[in-house]
C-alpha cells in the first residue's frame, strides 16, 4: 500500500549526479540495442528478437536485477523479467518497456542505416531509439542511480511483441500474474508533447478495424459494353468511403462518444511538426487536442484494386478496403465495430453487395490522475525538466494498457516515455532527443524515491 506522508524536498542532487555519470554507459547500451534488428512482425528473423531479449537480460543482470529470465510461451516472442527487493513495507513498482521494433521500411528513406545508431544535432537516430529501446535504458538507469538499494521494490518486464499488437500479453499476464503483481505499473511507451516539455499521458484512444468488400458484377466486363449502365465496384467503394466524413471532416458514424479537452497546442506548431502540407485544411471543427485524444477518427489504410500500371478498359467487379477507426475513451469497442459495420452496409448505393469483416479491437483507457503515484511522477517530471508537467492524451492506441488494468485492478498505472514530435516513431529516421532521455532517467529515479516517502 502506498501511504501519503508528504513529498521530500526538491533537492535531489545525488540522483542527478548519478545519472549524469551513468549516461554515457546508458547511451552505449541503447546503441547496442538499436543494432539488433528485433522486428517482431511476420516474415522477419525471429532469432533476432530472441537475441534482443538475451542481450536485454544481460543488461538487466548487470544493473543489479535478480531472478532475471526469459519468459516464454508457445508461439510467442520472448519477454524478459527481473526483480529486486525494496525496503520492508515499501511499494512494489513494475517497470514495463518492449524490445521489439517496427520494420525499417524502405532503406532509401533513411538518412543513415536504420540499425546503425547515428547522432545528429543532439538526437540519436535508429529504429527503436525512441520506441521503445529508450524505455529499457530509462528503467535501467533509474534503478542504477540508487546503486544496490532502490527505495522501492522493483520488477521489470520487457515485452517482445508490442509492435504486433501484444497478441500473447494476456496469456503472459495470466501465466505470471503473481510474478508481475505490483502496486504501481509504469509503462514507458509514450512520450512528451514536444522536446523539452515533460508530459504524462492520461488517456489513450481505442481501436477497431475491419475490411469492407463491395461486389457489383459476377465478373469483369468490357467498359464499352456495360459502362454507364452497370456500376463498377471501385465507384461504389469510393462513394461508401466518402460517407465516413461530412463536408467539414467530422466522422459521421452515429452514436460514438465525442468529448472536448483543454487546448494546449497551436495549429501552426502542430501542422509544422506533423508535416501537414500548406493550404491543406484540418478535419473537423473542434480543437486539435479534442480531435486527437477524445474523439473518433477514421482512416482508410489500404484498398485492393488494380494498379494504374495494370489498368485496362473493364468494369471492376470486386473492390476491398481496410478501414481503421480510433475511438474515444469510454467507448465500447464491440459496439463501435457494430456501428461502423452498420454504416458501411447502409451507405452502399445502387443495391451493391457489401460484406464487412470485423478485424481487431483495442480498448481505450483513462488513467486515475488522483493517485499518489501519479502525483509523484508529475512532481518528479517537473523537477527533472525544471518546468511544469503537461497532461496530455494520446491519439494512438495501446490495447495492452487495458489488459494490465484488468489483470491488476488495484495497481496505479502511469504512462511515460521519451518520444516527441520529432521522433518519427514507426517511420524512417526514428530518433530520440538525448537530453530528454537523460532527464527521463532522472525523472523516473526521482519518482521512485518520492513513492517511498
Amino acid at each position: 500500500m502506498i501511504h501519503d506522508r508528504g513529498y521530500a524536498s526538491d533537492m535531489h542532487d545525488d540522483l542527478l549526479l548519478a545519472v549524469n555519470d551513468l549516461f554515457p554507459s546508458l547511451r552505449t547500451r541503447l546503441e547496442e540495442l538499436i543494432r539488433i534488428p528485433s522486428v517482431s512482425a511476420a516474415g522477419y528473423d525471429a532469432g533476432e528478437v530472441r537475441r534482443s531479449a538475451e542481450i536485454t537480460a544481460q543488461m538487466m543482470r548487470a544493473s543489479g536485477l535478480n531472478e532475471v529470465r526469459l519468459l516464454d510461451l508457445e508461439g510467442a516472442h520472448p519477454a524478459v523479467y527481473g526483480e529486486i527487493a525494496g525496503p520492508k513495507g515499501s511499494p512494489t513498482v513494475l517497470l514495463y518497456a518492449h524490445h521489439d521494433v517496427q520494420p525499417p521500411g524502405p532503406a532509401g528513406e533513411w538518412t543513415t542505416d536504420a540499425f546503425e545508431p547515428a547522432e545528429r544535432e543532439g538526437r540519436l537516430y535508429g529504429r527503436g531509439s525512441s520506441d521503445d529501446k529508450a524505455g529499457i535504458v530509462i528503467h535501467l538507469g533509474a534503478l542504477e542511480a540508487f546503486g544496490e538499494y532502490p527505495p522501492v521494490g522493483i520488477k521489470v518486464l520487457i515485452e517482445g511483441e508490442e509492435e504486433i499488437g501484444s497478441p500473447h500479453l494476456g496469456k503472459f499476464l495470466s501465466a505470471y500474474d503473481t510474478l508481475l503483481a505490483a502496486d504501481v505499473i509504469v509503462i514507458a511507451d509514450v512520450g512528451n508533447i514536444e522536446t523539452g516539455k515533460p508530459s504524462l499521458t492520461t488517456s489513450l484512444r481505442g481501436l477497431v478495424d475491419c475490411e469492407v468488400e463491395v461486389r457489383t458484377l459476377t465478373h469483369a466486363i468490357h467498359s464499352g459494353h456495360a459502362g454507364g449502365a452497370a456500376p463498377d465496384a471501385l465507384i461504389v467503394l469510393a462513394r461508401i468511403l466518402a460517407t465516413l466524413h461530412d463536408d467539414s471532416g467530422n466522422v459521421t458514424i452515429d452514436g460514438l462518444i465525442r468529448r472536448d479537452t483543454e487546448k494546449i497546442m497551436t495549429e501552426t506548431w502542430w501542422r509544422k511538426s506533423l508535416g501537414v502540407i500548406d493550404n491543406v485544411e484540418l478535419l473537423g471543427e473542434d480543437s486539435i487536442e479534442s480531435k486527437l485524444w477524445m474523439q473518433p477518427a477514421i482512416s482508410v489504410l489500404a484498398i485492393d484494386a488494380p494498379s494504374t500500371s495494370e489498368a485496362i478498359n473493364q468494369l471492376v467487379p470486386i473492390a476491398r478496403a481496410k478501414i481503421s477507426m480510433r475511438i474515444a475513451p469510454g467507448e465500447n469497442p464491440e459496439q463501435a465495430m457494430i456501428s461502423l459495420a452498420t454504416h458501411l452496409e447502409n451507405a452502399a448505393p445502387w443495391g451493391a453487395h457489401v460484406k464487412v469483416t470485423p478485424g481487431s479491437t483495442g480498448d481505450a483507457f483513462e488513467l486515475d490522475t488522483s493517485s499518489l503515484a501519479y502525483k509523484a511522477f508529475s512532481k518528479a517530471f517537473s523537477i527533472a525538466w525544471g518546468t511544469e508537467t503537461s497532461f496530455i492524451g494520446s491519439g494512438g492506441s495501446i490495447p495492452f494498457v487495458a489488459a494490465f488494468s484488468k489483470q491488476f485492478p488495484d495497481a496505479s498505472i502511469l504512462l511515460t516515455g521519451v518520444s516527441d514530435h520529432m521522433s518519427n516513431t514507426h517511420a524512417p529516421d526514428e530518433s530520440v532527443d538525448l537530453e530528454d532521455l537523460r532527464k527521463a532517467v532522472v525523472a523516473e529515479a526521482l519518482a521512485l524515491r518520492l513513492l517511498a516517502i
